[in-house]
């Protein structure tokens, strides 16, 4: 009999997976925003040109997605990658990221073992028993007995509607949105490493030209004094000059002040309490600016920004979640089987006149169920409002992307327009100071001229290090693209970084 009915099954079976069918609309990856450009009027190809020791001008090439992610490299600093590589390893950011990554990737497995194959169970099982004929209208002595009892038993639910299918898809694209988001992780602590480094080298360097300003200012204090004693200034002039030195000073402890809390935000990103991080000191001869930049073809840009690639995976998931709410208004049918041995004796519990076996199969259709509805229609609203989350992130993304690439064109003619006022500033002081030793000018004329050349000096500070931050900027906003390749030799690039060094010290 058992095989006669085995053709039956396997039939049975093969019918019921070859009917199968997905309920709910298959996702389909929303398609890239209609626009050839990130601005409405054009940019140009290369940024204004800047002094050659400040980075000269920037040309932007246009590149494709990719997954090489290592942009940071092509600021030339050591220094800085090694940062960066400490800090993926101790963040506790990117930890729980990764964690959380393979609890994703742990419970798709775990779905996925538990609803495409049968469940198998074996069961053994032993008994006492009495048994009393009269309970039965019988008459004789009662009897006590045992009874053994060992099957297996194998249950399996016949997705034909697709309810399992689409639940799987669910935990499938959330498994994608734990790696988009690891990859953000990683995007979001590299480019606050780069910003914080080149945020403290760029205080750095304006405390050292204001603390020379101070000295400047001090010595002419010094003088005025003297002056003041023999009745050359009256005393409001004496006072002005205070009043001008109390004032410089009053601009330091909030420098410090950054200063401390950029070392303090280096540390926490690193892993590390400010007490136990070793402060690293960076300088602006530490980065060398890049002078080709990613462009990502926008029609490309959703596929390199890791927040919009998470943003997709959620919107997977809400559709799949959506299909398997419709899936659950049909039919579900459930196959059960047993298959085993049941004996008064364990001697016997194996022989074949002990097998014992059953087969059944259950099929549930909701007649009547107002929840199963509102279970669909709340399915669809929660799809409908991650769609509208998924299209806000790439209206972000491309803003972003927008705001940087101005940015970079708008830093360089800042800089470039700082870097005339400061070689004026710097040719003035020269002059006076020329002047000065040949008895032209006086001394006091002479420590203004360079009062007023490292005050020039501090904004170009400012113009220089908020142009690599707005660099760091475009290539976060484009996810992380790069060429890896930036066209500058070796050699060129160390010279780069040595006339930095001396613009640097001839200015301070």
């Amino acid at each position: 009999m058992r095989y006669f009915h085995l053709p039956r099954i396997t039939s049975l079976v093969t019918l019921l997976a070859l009917c199968g069918c997905t309920m709910g609309p298959d996702f389909h990856a929303p398609e890239a925003p209609a626009v050839n450009g990130y601005t409405t009027k054009p940019l140009p190809t290369a940024t204004q040109s800047a002094p050659v020791a400040l980075g000269s001008a920037q040309h932007f090439e246009t590149v494709s997605a990719s997954s090489n992610e290592q942009w940071w490299l092509s600021f030339g600093s050591p220094k800085l990658n090694r940062l960066i590589d400490e800090a993926f390893k101790a963040n506790p950011n990117i930890a729980a990221a990764q964690a959380t990554l393979q609890q994703a990737q742990q419970t798709l497995a775990a779905q996925r073992g538990s609803t495409l194959y049968p469940h198998a169970n074996l069961n053994l099982s032993g008994e006492r028993m009495l048994f009393n004929p009269s309970a039965f209208g019988q008459q004789g002595q009662s009897n006590i007995f045992n009874l053994y009892n060992a099957n297996v038993g194998v249950s399996y639910m016949f997705d034909l509607f697709g309810a399992n299918r689409r639940s799987l898809e669910a935990y499938a694209a959330q498994s994608d949105y734990q790696t988009h988001e690891l990859r953000a992780a990683r995007l979001t602590l590299a480019g606050n490493l780069v910003t914080a480094t080149m945020t403290e080298a760029g205080i750095a360097a304006q405390i050292d030209a204001t603390q020379q300003i101070l000295d400047i200012q001090s010595k002419q204090l010094d003088i005025a004094r003297q002056r003041q004693s023999i009745g050359a200034i009256g005393l409001a002039d004496l006072l002005a000059l205070q009043t001008q030195l109390a004032q410089t000073r009053a601009t330091l402890p909030p420098l410090n002040e950054r200063l401390q809390q950029e070392h303090h935000l280096i540390a926490m990103l690193c892993g590390k309490t400010p007490g136990e991080f070793q402060s690293i000191d960076f300088t602006l001869a530490d980065f060398r600016l890049p002078q080709r930049l990613p462009q990502v073809v926008p029609s490309q840009l959703v596929r390199q920004r890791p927040d919009i690639q998470a943003a997709e995976a959620m919107l997977h998931s809400a559709n799949a979640q959506y299909g398997n709410a419709i899936a659950g208004l049909y039919p579900q049918i459930n196959l059960t089987g047993n298959l085993g041995q049941e004996s008064l004796t364990t001697s016997s519990l194996f022989n074949p006149q002990s097998a014992v076996w059953s087969l059944a199969a259950q099929l549930t259709q909701p007649l009547f169920d107002a929840g199963l509805h509102a279970s669909v229609l709340a399915a669809k609203a929660n799809l409908e409002a991650v769609g509208a989350n998924y299209r806000q992130t790439v209206l972000q993304a491309f803003r972003n992307v927008a705001d940087a690439l101005r940015a970079l064109d708008d830093d360089a003619q800042t800089l470039n327009a700082d870097a005339i006022a400061d070689n004026a500033a710097q040719a003035t002081q020269d002059l006076v100071g020329q002047q000065y030793h040949l008895g032209g000018a006086s001394y006091l004329q002479w420590l203004f001229s360079q009062q007023q050349a490292q005050q020039t000096h501090i904004n170009l500070i400012g113009a220089q290090f908020l142009r690599l931050i707005d660099t760091a900027a475009l290539y976060q906003a484009m996810g992380g693209a790069w060429i890896p390749d930036q066209g500058i030799p070796s050699a060129d690039a160390s010279s780069i970084e040595k006339n930095q060094a001396l613009y640097l010290r001839s200015h301070t």
